[in-house]
């Protein structure tokens, strides 16, 4: 097992570090009193103050081997979700081992990267799920495939510690949150986002849980071991479920068309019933602190609190 140096201030590098996981994660290595280097597209961007400001690609070889020097971590949150398939291949299953190979040969002690539950199968059939279970196949969307095969080509990295953090939903205020105000806001809009089944499981995990989890790995807190069950495994490439308490879709459902002030359509249909389950992040120490009431209280709060700023919110 290993962990650094109490004396040793870490040197993280983040991708993604204005967005609403890179942001949260900057913010918790800065309390933490690890040097952050922020990567971002363009100058400007919005960062935790702290943070140091990297401006450029990084699955351009010379940028991120610059980015890299000296460094103890690196984590990686940027995926284009919502982009065709082939800019999501390019940025993230082309792009992310550059940074990968780059971290290693600089002798950086770990890579984080923040892959998504949705890589596992989650048909109806399916039960609970673990680091073992089955992922999706050649049939999934554009999304969940291209971050499987992010996954396995951060596995063909050999040379440096690499853990694959898998978190479902993300909850958590911010403008660019998928669950607290995108999908609300089409839920509001559009009649076709109101369906849903109500029985379905969804599963789910606060941002600050999922950030305090990313920053603990990327800094060694967490330390390794040679048992996955109790570490990440040194000079392996582990993957990690990072999900909160159970939840329903109807949970979910009632709380946002509450807010927005229209009906759940509710569809009696298969769906997925089992649970993510989050045993071997508990086994490394990890204990979500936010519950499920306290996730949905903060989406309704969010929303009614947008419809007060906005006039037309809510038509």
């Amino acid at each position: 097992m290993s962990e650094p140096s109490p004396t040793t201030s870490p040197v993280i590098v983040v991708t993604g570090a204005n967005g609403l996981v890179g942001s949260r994660v900057c913010a918790r290595l800065v309390e933490s009193g690890a040097t952050v280097r922020a990567v971002v597209r363009r100058p400007g961007a919005e960062i935790p103050a702290g943070v140091e400001e990297w401006v450029g690609e990084f699955g351009d070889p010379a940028f991120a081997a610059s980015v890299v020097e000296g460094a103890t971590g690196v984590v990686t949150t940027v995926h284009p979700m919502g982009s065709d398939r082939d800019t999501q291949h390019r940025v993230a299953v082309e792009g992310t081992p550059v940074l990968a190979r780059a971290a290693r040969d600089a002798g950086v002690e770990r890579l984080v990267h923040v892959s998504t539950a949705a890589v596992y199968d989650r048909s109806p059939s399916a039960g609970d799920v673990d680091e073992s279970s089955a992922l999706v196949g050649e049939d999934a969307d554009d999304y969940a495939a291209t971050k499987r095969d992010t996954d396995a080509a951060l596995a063909d990295v050999d040379g440096l510690t690499r853990v694959l953090v898998r978190p479902p939903a993300i909850l958590g205020a911010g403008e660019t949150s998928v669950w607290n105000a995108l999908r609300p806001a089409a839920i509001r809009d559009e009649e076709s986002a109101r369906h849903a089944v109500p029985e379905q499981t969804f599963s789910w995990v606060h941002v600050d849980d999922l950030a305090g989890l990313v920053a603990d790995l990327a800094t060694g807190r967490i330390a390794t071991s040679d048992d996955p069950e109790h570490g990440p495994v040194e000079g392996g490439c582990t993957a990690v479920n990072a999900a909160a308490g159970p939840a329903t879709v109807r949970d979910y459902y009632e709380t946002v068309t509450r807010a927005v002030g229209v009906e759940p359509l509710w569809d009696d249909a298969p769906a997925w019933t089992g649970q993510i389950l989050n045993d071997r992040a508990r086994g490394w120490g990890w204990v979500p602190a936010v519950g499920p009431a306290t996730a949905l209280a903060e989406i309704d709060a969010g929303l009614r609190g947008a419809q007060g700023d906005d006039p037309a919110a809510g038509r």
